[in-house]
């Protein structure tokens, strides 16, 4: 049977744990295992001939540390020395393996892989056979989620991400991954765009690592919840610190909204290190598995007044 909430305040991690509460659910703390995916793991799928990636420069802290969306490092390309601000995706994305290179092996990124592994456990949990998922992969950048979840064996993926380059990407680099892959906003998509997703009759929606900043507006991630039936499955993480009382992007109070709510109930939730910072600080992100109880009223997701 899926756990249901306990709502217990004895049950709830308190900030001095360093274990956010999301709509009073208490937060696993981060695990400290090793993963055999935090290595760079060789991809089953074709990949593009990569250019010469050099060196990776990080600039020197004096102090005073960039914030998450400004950090920014120096690489050399073919031989020549480029400044990349991270969160420039279509840079980033136009040069095959970079973004694995930055992200992946300087910085030990290994969200895709730790949410798929959580969202696998609970599958095999409720005995539920991956290959029956349709996946919408919301925020599907060059495809490094939607390998993991052929990886872990789901039935068919679609993409959806804002940037054509990052579609480019995925096509480029992971063919055989998407069986669709979309450019659009979703938070205001089309009457065509809508019917182009619907038509996949989606089961399960994740999105790793693209909640909160500039890149996602909790608009979307509301359209893309709501193409899930209910009794779907919802993954996604999201910085701990937007799902604090300090959060001024709107995501916290949104997801914690949707959960008190009974719009989601989650299975299974995890405080994990996303990627270490340009400084080798852990950034620390949230992880949950849920399942649909009710689409959610897109008016909750407009910015407060």
């Amino acid at each position: 049977m899926r756990g249901a909430l306990d709502p217990r305040p004895d049950k709830i991690l308190h900030s001095s744990d360093r274990s956010p509460s999301l709509g009073g659910i208490a937060i696993c703390p981060p695990d400290t295992q090793q993963h055999a995916s935090e290595s760079p793991a060789s991809s089953p799928f074709r990949r593009a001939a990569q250019v010469k990636l050099g060196a990776v420069t990080f600039p020197v802290s004096n102090g005073d540390a960039a914030s998450q969306d400004q950090e920014s490092c120096e690489v050399e390309i073919d031989g020549a020395r480029r400044r990349i601000r991270f969160h420039d995706y279509e840079r980033v994305y136009e040069v095959p393996g970079l973004y694995e290179r930055l992200f992946r092996d300087e910085l030990g990124a290994r969200s895709p892989e730790v949410v798929c592994e959580l969202l696998g456990e609970q599958l095999e949990a409720e005995g539920t056979d991956a290959s029956k998922l349709r996946v919408l992969d919301l925020g599907a950048g060059n495809g490094m989620v939607g390998e993991e979840l052929k990886r872990l064996g789901v039935g068919s993926v679609v993409g959806v991400d804002i940037i054509d380059g990052a579609r480019d990407a995925a096509q480029r680099d992971r063919p055989e991954v998407y069986d669709d892959y979309l450019v659009a906003d979703l938070s205001e998509p089309t009457p065509e765009e809508h019917a182009r997703l619907a038509r996949h009759e989606f089961n399960a929606l994740v999105t790793v690592a693209a909640l909160g900043f500039d890149d996602m507006p909790p608009r979307a991630f509301a359209v893309a919840h709501n193409l899930i039936p209910r009794g779907g499955w919802i993954a996604f993480n999201v910085k701990e610190e937007f799902v604090g009382d300090g959060d001024t992007t709107g995501f916290g109070a949104f997801l914690r909204r949707m959960v008190e709510s009974g719009v989601i109930e989650p299975q299974a939730r995890r405080l994990h290190r996303h990627r270490r910072s340009i400084t080798g600080e852990p950034l620390h992100y949230v992880m949950v598995v849920a399942t649909k109880l009710a689409d959610v009223p897109l008016d909750w997701a407009e910015p407060p007044k």
